[in-house]
C-alpha cells in the first residue's frame, strides 16, 4: 500500500514539472467528463427521480409493468445474441477459408467483405425491403411471394448480420493470419488428419478472438438503431425504437431514460468483460521461425466447398449494395422500374440543404476527433499521470454506449444554460467527435507501441519540448493511424443516425435522417438516390484522403 501512495506520488511530481502536459491532461478529463460521463449521469438521474425531481422509482414500476416494453428488452437481446453468434460463425469460416483454404481471388473477396463497413449500416435493411418485401426483387418478382416476413426477427437478422459482418471478419482474419501454420505441420507429422488440427490446433487457438468478436458483435447490435427502425416493425419492439419513440412521439423524457438505463447496463457489462478479461487472453504463436506450411490444412473437396461459400457471401453482398443503385434509377421501385434521373431532381431540389449540413458535420468533427485520439493515444503511451486508467476507460467508453443513450444523455445535458446547445451545430460536432475518438486512439495506441521510444527521447535530449517531440517526431510517425482515424470518423459522421436523431432541428438535418424519412413515407426509390450520393460523398473522401496520405509519406521519405 506504501509503494502504491509512494508511486502516486512520484507521478504527480513528474507531471507538475511539465506544465504543458498537466494542462492538457486537465483539458481532456474535463471534456471527457463533460460531453461522456456528464450526459450518462442525467440519464440516469432523470431515470431515477420524479417530477419535482425527488429520489425515485415510480417510472421503473412502469416500465417494467408494460409487457411490450419487456418483450423490447427481450428481443433486443435476443437479435443481439443471434447477431453475435451467426455473425461470429460465418466471419470465422469467411476468415479461415480467406487464410488457410488457399482460395482463388483472396483480394476480391477481401474487398467485399469490408464493403458494408463504408455504406450507412441501415442501408442493408433498405434492401432488405427491394430484395424480400412485398414487391420485392426476389419474393414477389422470382417466386411470386408476397407475405414474406421481411419486418420482424428474419429480416432483422438478415440486416443485422450483413451490417456487422466485416466487424467479425477484420478481428477473426487478424487472429487466424497470426497462427503459425508450423503448428498445424507439427500436428500433421504426429498422424492427425484435417479435423483433428482444426478442432485441436486452430480452434483453440482463436477462442479468445471468437469470444471477443462475440462481445463486440453484441454491442454493436444492441446499440443498433437504424435497422429495428425500419425492419422491426410493431409486432417485433426493440427497446432502442422504443426508447426514442417515447421521447419523440410521447415526449415522456423520464420513461425514455429509464429504458436507455435498460438497454445500457448490458452494453456496459459485455463492454467490460470484451476489454478486460476476454481482450486479455491471447495466445502467441509468432516464433520468428518459417512460417510456410508445407501440408494443406484442407482437402480439396473441402476448398472448393469454402469457396463456393465465400463466393456466396460475397455475391449476397453485392446484391444488397447493386439494389441499392438500381433502386435509385427506378421510378417507383416494385411498380415501375423505368430508368430515370427523376429521383436524383428530387434529392437534389428537397434534400440539397441536409447534404449540405452533413458534409459540414462531417468535415468539421472528423479532424478534431482524429488529432484528439492522437493526443489521448499519445499520453496514454507515452506519458505517466495519475488516472491514466480512468482516461483510457472513459475515453473508450463512447464505444460501448448504445447511440440512443447517448442522444437521450445530450438532450437531458445540453438543454438548458450554462450548457444550452440543442438544436445547434455544436451539439451535432461534439457529439460526432466524442462518439468517434475510440477508433482513433486504439489505431494511435497500437502504432504507437510499435514506435521506439529511443526516437522521441533523442529529440528530448537536444532540448525539444513535448509540443515540438509531438508534432514533429511523434505525430508524423503515426500519420497512417491518423488518416484511418479520418476515414472512420468521417464514414461514421455521414453515416450516424442512432444519437443524432435525437439532436438534429430545422436549422440543421442529416441525410441519413432523410433517407429514413423517405423509407418510412414508401418512397424507396428516393431513398436508394439519398443514400448513392451518400455513397459517393463518401469514396471521394477516402479517394482523396488516400491521395493526399500518399504524398505525404512521399514527402516524409523525401525529407529523410
Amino acid at each position: 500500500m506504501t509503494l502504491i501512495k509512494e508511486e502516486s506520488k512520484n507521478r504527480f511530481k513528474a507531471l507538475l514539472k511539465n506544465p504543458t502536459v498537466l494542462v492538457l491532461v486537465i483539458l481532456i478529463f474535463i471534456a471527457l467528463f463533460i460531453f461522456i460521463v456528464y450526459p450518462l449521469i442525467k440519464v440516469f438521474q432523470t431515470s431515477f427521480t420524479d417530477s419535482n425531481s425527488n429520489f425515485s422509482l415510480e417510472v421503473y414500476k412502469t416500465v417494467f409493468k408494460s409487457g411490450y416494453i419487456r418483450q423490447g428488452f427481450y428481443n433486443s437481446i435476443l437479435v443481439a445474441v443471434l447477431t453475435a453468434v451467426i455473425g461470429t460463425f460465418l466471419g470465422f469460416l469467411y476468415a479461415y477459408a480467406i487464410n488457410r483454404a488457399g482460395l482463388p481471388f483472396k483480394r476480391f473477396f477481401k474487398a467485399v467483405a469490408l464493403m458494408p463497413m463504408v455504406f450507412p449500416p441501415f442501408i442493408g435493411a433498405l434492401s432488405i425491403i427491394m430484395l424480400f418485401g412485398f414487391n420485392g426483387l426476389i419474393t414477389a418478382g422470382i417466386f411470386g411471394v408476397r407475405n414474406f416476413p421481411v419486418y420482424g426477427l428474419w429480416g432483422l437478422m438478415i440486416a443485422q448480420t450483413i451490417s456487422f459482418f466485416p466487424v467479425a471478419f477484420i478481428t477473426l482474419d487478424g487472429v487466424i493470419s497470426t497462427i503459425s501454420p508450423t503448428l498445424e505441420d507439427a500436428a500433421f507429422n504426429l498422424k492427425a488428419n484435417r479435423l483433428q488440427v482444426f478442432f485441436k490446433v486452430i480452434l483453440p487457438l482463436s477462442v479468445p478472438g471468437i469470444a471477443s468478436t462475440m462481445l463486440v458483435l453484441f454491442i454493436e447490435s444492441l446499440a443498433d438503431f437504424g435497422n429495428p427502425l425500419i425492419l422491426a416493425g410493431s409486432r417485433f419492439p426493440i427497446l432502442s425504437v422504443q426508447a426514442y419513440l417515447q421521447i419523440t412521439g410521447m415526449f415522456d423524457l423520464k420513461s425514455g431514460a429509464a429504458m436507455a438505463v435498460w438497454l445500457l447496463l448490458p452494453s456496459l457489462i459485455a463492454f467490460i468483460l470484451q476489454k478486460y478479461w476476454i481482450g486479455k487472453k491471447k495466445y502467441i504463436t509468432v516464433s520468428g521461425k518459417p512460417t510456410t506450411s508445407s501440408i494443406k490444412s484442407v482437402s480439396p473437396f473441402a476448398k472448393w466447398l469454402l469457396f463456393l461459400f465465400v463466393l456466396l457471401v460475397s455475391l449476397f453482398i453485392l446484391l444488397i449494395y447493386v439494389i441499392i443503385f438500381f433502386g435509385a434509377f427506378s421510378k417507383i421501385w416494385g411498380m415501375n422500374n423505368t430508368l430515370t434521373l427523376e429521383n436524383f431532381r428530387y434529392v437534389l431540389d428537397v434534400g440539397i440543404e441536409s447534404i449540405k449540413d452533413t458534409l459540414t458535420l462531417a468535415l468539421t468533427s472528423t479532424p478534431i476527433s482524429a488529432v484528439l485520439g492522437m493526443i489521448i493515444a499519445f499520453l496514454l503511451v507515452r506519458k505517466v499521470f495519475p488516472g491514466k486508467r480512468i482516461m483510457e476507460f472513459t475515453s473508450l467508453l463512447s464505444f460501448a454506449v448504445p447511440g440512443t443513450v447517448i442522444g437521450i444523455g445530450y438532450i437531458l445535458a445540453f438543454n438548458n444554460k450554462p450548457l444550452l446547445l440543442t438544436g445547434t451545430l455544436t451539439i451535432l460536432v461534439l457529439n460526432f467527435v466524442f462518439r468517434y475518438i475510440p477508433v482513433g486512439i486504439q489505431s494511435g495506441t497500437a502504432l504507437l507501441n510499435q514506435v521506439d521510444p529511443a526516437i522521441e527521447e533523442a529529440a528530448y535530449t537536444l532540448g525539444a519540448d513535448d509540443r515540438t517531440v509531438f508534432g514533429k517526431v511523434t505525430l508524423p510517425l503515426i500519420i497512417p493511424a491518423f488518416f484511418s482515424a479520418c476515414v472512420y470518423s468521417f464514414v461514421r459522421s455521414m453515416t450516424a443516425i442512432s444519437a443524432a436523431i435525437f439532436l438534429v432541428s430545422a436549422n440543421w438535418n442529416l441525410m441519413t435522417v432523410q433517407i429514413l424519412s423517405q423509407t418510412d413515407s414508401g418512397r424507396l426509390s428516393e431513398a436508394c438516390a439519398f443514400s448513392v450520393i451518400l455513397i459517393l460523398i463518401i469514396f471521394a473522401f477516402m479517394r482523396i484522403l488516400k491521395l493526399f496520405l500518399k504524398n505525404k509519406v512521399s514527402l516524409i521519405n523525401g525529407q529523410r
